[in-house]
Protein backbone atom coordinates (compact mmCIF):
# COMPACT_ATOMS: atom_id res chain seq x y z
CA UNK A 1 0.00 0.00 0.00
CA UNK A 2 1.18 3.29 -1.07
CA UNK A 3 1.79 6.17 1.60
CA UNK A 4 -0.45 9.15 1.28
CA UNK A 5 0.35 11.95 -1.25
CA UNK A 6 2.90 9.35 -2.90
CA UNK A 7 1.95 7.58 -6.51
CA UNK A 8 0.91 4.03 -6.28
CA UNK A 9 3.44 1.80 -7.90
CA UNK A 10 1.44 -0.99 -9.49
CA UNK A 11 -2.79 -1.36 -9.48
CA UNK A 12 -5.31 0.87 -11.71
CA UNK A 13 -4.53 4.57 -10.96
CA UNK A 14 -3.14 6.95 -13.48
CA UNK A 15 -2.51 10.46 -13.04
CA UNK A 16 -5.51 11.28 -11.53
CA UNK A 17 -5.25 9.78 -8.49
CA UNK A 18 -2.92 12.89 -7.05
CA UNK A 19 -5.58 15.30 -8.18
CA UNK A 20 -8.31 13.09 -6.86
CA UNK A 21 -5.82 13.00 -3.00
CA UNK A 22 -5.56 17.05 -3.66
CA UNK A 23 -9.71 17.00 -3.48
CA UNK A 24 -10.46 14.50 -0.83
CA UNK A 25 -7.49 12.50 0.58
CA UNK A 26 -9.68 10.43 3.18
CA UNK A 27 -11.66 8.81 0.56
CA UNK A 28 -8.84 8.61 -2.38
CA UNK A 29 -6.91 6.76 0.35
CA UNK A 30 -9.43 4.44 1.28
CA UNK A 31 -9.95 3.48 -2.21
CA UNK A 32 -6.56 3.39 -3.30
CA UNK A 33 -6.39 0.63 -0.89
CA UNK A 34 -9.20 -1.32 -2.00
CA UNK A 35 -8.35 -0.93 -5.54
CA UNK A 36 -4.79 -2.09 -5.07
CA UNK A 37 -5.57 -5.24 -2.77
CA UNK A 38 -5.39 -7.72 -5.68
CA UNK A 39 -2.18 -6.08 -6.61
CA UNK A 40 -0.89 -6.59 -2.37
CA UNK A 41 -2.80 -9.38 -1.75
CA UNK A 42 -0.62 -12.40 -3.35
CA UNK A 43 -3.16 -14.34 -3.95
CA UNK A 44 -2.51 -14.49 -8.28
CA UNK A 45 0.48 -13.45 -10.01
CA UNK A 46 1.75 -10.06 -10.01
CA UNK A 47 1.51 -10.53 -14.06
CA UNK A 48 -1.17 -12.67 -14.38
CA UNK A 49 -3.00 -9.47 -12.53
CA UNK A 50 -1.76 -7.29 -15.15
CA UNK A 51 -2.77 -9.62 -17.70
CA UNK A 52 -6.04 -9.20 -16.17
CA UNK A 53 -6.08 -5.62 -16.41
CA UNK A 54 -5.34 -5.43 -20.51
CA UNK A 55 -7.78 -8.08 -20.28
CA UNK A 56 -11.10 -5.57 -18.71
CA UNK A 57 -9.74 -2.32 -20.22
CA UNK A 58 -8.73 -3.92 -24.03
CA UNK A 59 -12.43 -5.85 -24.16
CA UNK A 60 -14.77 -5.03 -26.77
CA UNK A 61 -16.96 -3.97 -24.03
CA UNK A 62 -14.22 -1.46 -22.83
CA UNK A 63 -11.73 -0.20 -24.76
CA UNK A 64 -10.21 1.82 -22.51
CA UNK A 65 -6.94 3.44 -24.21
CA UNK A 66 -5.48 4.85 -21.46
CA UNK A 67 -5.86 1.96 -19.07
CA UNK A 68 -4.43 -0.94 -21.81
CA UNK A 69 -1.61 0.76 -22.25
CA UNK A 70 -1.07 0.98 -18.45
CA UNK A 71 -1.72 -2.26 -17.84
CA UNK A 72 0.70 -3.58 -20.81
CA UNK A 73 3.37 -1.61 -19.85
CA UNK A 74 3.29 -3.06 -16.30
CA UNK A 75 2.75 -7.03 -17.55
CA UNK A 76 5.84 -6.73 -19.80
CA UNK A 77 7.65 -5.09 -16.67
CA UNK A 78 6.50 -7.97 -14.54
CA UNK A 79 8.11 -11.06 -17.53
CA UNK A 80 5.32 -10.85 -19.82
CA UNK A 81 6.30 -11.68 -23.19
CA UNK A 82 4.52 -10.15 -26.66
CA UNK A 83 2.83 -13.46 -27.46
CA UNK A 84 1.47 -13.51 -23.51
CA UNK A 85 -0.24 -10.14 -23.75
CA UNK A 86 -1.10 -10.71 -27.94
CA UNK A 87 -2.64 -13.61 -26.56
CA UNK A 88 -5.23 -11.51 -24.23
CA UNK A 89 -5.93 -9.47 -26.94
CA UNK A 90 -7.24 -12.26 -29.35
CA UNK A 91 -9.32 -14.09 -26.32
CA UNK A 92 -11.11 -10.34 -25.71
CA UNK A 93 -11.53 -9.93 -29.09
CA UNK A 94 -13.68 -12.68 -29.85
CA UNK A 95 -16.04 -12.18 -26.22
CA UNK A 96 -18.10 -9.89 -28.82
CA UNK A 97 -19.82 -13.79 -29.69
CA UNK A 98 -21.88 -13.17 -26.56
CA UNK A 99 -23.86 -11.05 -28.90
CA UNK A 100 -25.02 -14.17 -30.90
CA UNK A 101 -25.19 -16.01 -28.15
CA UNK A 102 -27.78 -13.54 -26.47
CA UNK A 103 -29.67 -12.57 -29.82
CA UNK A 104 -30.02 -15.91 -32.36
CA UNK A 105 -32.17 -18.09 -29.53
CA UNK A 106 -34.95 -14.79 -29.27
CA UNK A 107 -34.12 -14.92 -33.22
CA UNK A 108 -35.28 -18.56 -33.61
CA UNK A 109 -38.14 -17.89 -31.11
CA UNK A 110 -39.66 -14.64 -32.38
CA UNK A 111 -39.02 -15.91 -35.94
CA UNK A 112 -41.22 -19.41 -34.80
CA UNK A 113 -43.89 -17.04 -33.12
CA UNK A 114 -44.16 -15.23 -36.72
CA UNK A 115 -44.42 -17.95 -38.40
CA UNK A 116 -41.44 -16.56 -40.41
CA UNK A 117 -38.97 -19.57 -41.80
CA UNK A 118 -35.51 -19.31 -42.90
CA UNK A 119 -33.97 -19.60 -46.19
CA UNK A 120 -33.00 -22.77 -47.40
CA UNK A 121 -29.04 -23.07 -46.99
CA UNK A 122 -26.62 -25.00 -48.93
CA UNK A 123 -25.17 -27.87 -47.18
CA UNK A 124 -21.34 -27.07 -46.14
CA UNK A 125 -18.90 -28.33 -44.53
CA UNK A 126 -18.05 -27.33 -40.60
CA UNK A 127 -14.77 -28.64 -40.10
CA UNK A 128 -13.83 -25.90 -37.12
CA UNK A 129 -16.90 -26.47 -35.64
CA UNK A 130 -16.30 -29.97 -35.58
CA UNK A 131 -13.06 -30.22 -33.94
CA UNK A 132 -14.75 -27.77 -31.11
CA UNK A 133 -16.70 -30.57 -30.27
CA UNK A 134 -14.14 -33.69 -30.90
CA UNK A 135 -12.06 -31.40 -27.90
CA UNK A 136 -15.06 -31.20 -26.22
CA UNK A 137 -14.98 -27.32 -26.21
CA UNK A 138 -18.71 -26.93 -28.07
CA UNK A 139 -20.93 -25.40 -25.94
CA UNK A 140 -24.87 -25.54 -26.36
CA UNK A 141 -25.26 -21.89 -26.48
CA UNK A 142 -23.90 -21.60 -30.03
CA UNK A 143 -26.52 -24.47 -31.73
CA UNK A 144 -28.84 -21.44 -32.17
CA UNK A 145 -26.08 -19.16 -34.21
CA UNK A 146 -25.06 -22.60 -35.66
CA UNK A 147 -28.03 -23.55 -37.08
CA UNK A 148 -28.48 -19.63 -38.90
CA UNK A 149 -25.32 -19.24 -40.05
CA UNK A 150 -23.48 -22.45 -40.26
CA UNK A 151 -20.62 -21.12 -42.57
CA UNK A 152 -20.18 -17.65 -40.63
CA UNK A 153 -20.18 -20.03 -37.51
CA UNK A 154 -17.40 -22.19 -38.68
CA UNK A 155 -15.10 -19.19 -40.18
CA UNK A 156 -15.47 -17.48 -36.40
CA UNK A 157 -14.26 -21.04 -34.75
CA UNK A 158 -11.53 -21.11 -37.07
CA UNK A 159 -10.03 -17.76 -34.58
CA UNK A 160 -10.79 -19.56 -31.65
CA UNK A 161 -9.20 -22.96 -31.65
CA UNK A 162 -6.02 -21.40 -32.15
CA UNK A 163 -6.68 -20.09 -29.34
CA UNK A 164 -6.91 -22.95 -27.35
CA UNK A 165 -4.23 -25.21 -29.09
CA UNK A 166 -1.44 -22.45 -28.44
CA UNK A 167 -0.73 -23.40 -25.26
CA UNK A 168 0.35 -20.16 -24.16
CA UNK A 169 -1.61 -19.43 -21.08
CA UNK A 170 -2.29 -22.57 -19.04
CA UNK A 171 -5.93 -24.17 -18.81
CA UNK A 172 -6.81 -22.99 -15.32
CA UNK A 173 -5.46 -19.18 -16.06
CA UNK A 174 -7.49 -18.86 -19.18
CA UNK A 175 -10.41 -19.70 -17.47
CA UNK A 176 -9.93 -17.14 -14.92
CA UNK A 177 -9.54 -14.88 -17.45
CA UNK A 178 -12.65 -15.79 -19.26
CA UNK A 179 -14.50 -15.35 -15.86
CA UNK A 180 -13.17 -11.68 -15.48
CA UNK A 181 -14.54 -10.94 -19.32
CA UNK A 182 -18.18 -12.39 -18.60
CA UNK A 183 -18.15 -10.86 -14.96
CA UNK A 184 -16.99 -7.66 -16.33
CA UNK A 185 -19.47 -5.11 -14.62
CA UNK A 186 -20.15 -3.97 -18.82
CA UNK A 187 -20.72 -6.95 -19.94
CA UNK A 188 -22.02 -9.56 -16.70
CA UNK A 189 -22.69 -12.46 -19.16
CA UNK A 190 -24.23 -15.28 -16.60
CA UNK A 191 -24.15 -17.96 -18.14
CA UNK A 192 -20.30 -17.82 -19.25
CA UNK A 193 -19.79 -16.60 -15.79
CA UNK A 194 -21.23 -19.78 -14.70
CA UNK A 195 -19.40 -21.90 -17.41
CA UNK A 196 -16.18 -20.83 -16.50
CA UNK A 197 -16.48 -20.79 -12.63
CA UNK A 198 -17.53 -24.71 -13.31
CA UNK A 199 -14.62 -25.24 -15.92
CA UNK A 200 -12.11 -23.31 -13.57
CA UNK A 201 -12.53 -25.18 -10.22
CA UNK A 202 -12.01 -28.60 -12.70
CA UNK A 203 -8.65 -26.92 -13.38
CA UNK A 204 -7.55 -26.91 -10.30
CA UNK A 205 -8.62 -22.88 -9.15
CA UNK A 206 -9.56 -22.20 -5.70
CA UNK A 207 -12.22 -20.30 -4.76
CA UNK A 208 -10.00 -17.15 -3.43
CA UNK A 209 -8.34 -17.20 -7.12
CA UNK A 210 -11.74 -17.08 -8.09
CA UNK A 211 -12.78 -14.71 -6.11
CA UNK A 212 -9.30 -12.35 -6.60
CA UNK A 213 -10.35 -12.08 -10.45
CA UNK A 214 -14.03 -10.83 -9.35
CA UNK A 215 -12.52 -7.96 -7.38
CA UNK A 216 -10.48 -6.92 -10.03
CA UNK A 217 -13.86 -6.97 -11.94
CA UNK A 218 -14.62 -4.35 -9.21
CA UNK A 219 -11.57 -2.22 -9.33
CA UNK A 220 -11.96 -1.98 -12.80
CA UNK A 221 -14.88 1.12 -11.66
CA UNK A 222 -11.66 3.70 -10.77
CA UNK A 223 -12.01 4.06 -14.20
CA UNK A 224 -14.47 6.33 -13.70
CA UNK A 225 -12.31 8.75 -11.46
CA UNK A 226 -9.29 8.21 -13.92
CA UNK A 227 -11.42 9.42 -16.92
CA UNK A 228 -13.68 12.17 -15.01
CA UNK A 229 -11.45 13.74 -12.35
CA UNK A 230 -8.87 15.27 -15.25
CA UNK A 231 -11.99 16.78 -16.91
CA UNK A 232 -13.03 18.24 -13.94
CA UNK A 233 -9.99 19.94 -13.18
CA UNK A 234 -9.86 21.31 -16.54
CA UNK A 235 -13.11 22.79 -16.46
CA UNK A 236 -12.71 24.15 -13.33
CA UNK A 237 -9.82 25.69 -14.55
CA UNK A 238 -11.49 27.04 -17.76
CA UNK A 239 -14.20 28.60 -15.32
CA UNK A 240 -11.87 30.16 -12.71
CA UNK A 241 -10.15 32.22 -16.36
CA UNK A 242 -13.42 32.97 -17.63
CA UNK A 243 -14.63 34.83 -14.26
CA UNK A 244 -11.42 36.65 -13.77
Amino acid sequence: MAEPNRPVAAGPWDAALEQLRDWDQTWTDACVKMSTNPWTSGVLPRKFVELIGVALNAACTNLNAEGTRRHIRAALKEGAMREEVLFVLKAVSLMSIHSCSLGAPVLLEEAQAAGVKPGSKTAASTPACDAMRAVGQWNSAWDPFFELDPVWTDEFFASVIPIYKSGIMPAKQLELLSIACDASFTHMYAPGVRRHIRAALKEGATMEEIMEVLKLCVVQGIQSCNLGVPILAEELAKLSTERR
